[in-house]
């Protein structure tokens, strides 16, 4: 199962990401997938719990966006929508496309956290004499 292995690369780039941004916890992170990626999005959720334990991101939620595989068509020049099967353009039938889309494996985003720090006993001293 591959997804393990990409979920653990997927934790050391957020584990990066928050600490250089000086955050404390992850909260959710966005994924694009294509269905041209070779990673079945459900089998990723699954391996995120493992990868994620003990870690920065161990209560972040993951979000799994499907991305549409597109095409762009060198006859027509069109871009249009394809299916996985069948990439052919939409414009004018054409087999020789390029494609655009629907192979990414993108992280789209990270929400980090900073956690408030502990109050002190001068923090509670000053908030009673006020």
């Amino acid at each position: 199962m591959h997804e393990l292995a990409i979920c653990q690369a997927l934790i050391d780039q957020v584990t990066t990401v928050a600490r250089s941004n000086g955050a404390q916890r992850v909260s959710n992170i966005t994924l694009d997938v294509g269905p041209l990626s070779g990673v079945v999005p459900e089998l990723l959720a699954n391996a995120f719990t493992v990868a994620a334990a003990g870690t920065l991101a161990e209560a972040a939620g993951l979000t799994i966006n499907p991305a549409p595989v597109r095409v762009w068509c060198k006859s027509c020049q069109a871009e249009s929508d394809a299916k996985v099967n069948r990439l052919v353009c939409a414009a004018c039938g054409d087999w020789r496309t390029v494609l655009r889309s629907g192979d990414e494996l993108l992280l789209r985003s990270v929400v980090l956290e900073e956690v408030d720090p502990a109050p002190t006993l001068q923090d509670s001293e000053e908030k009673r004499h006020v």
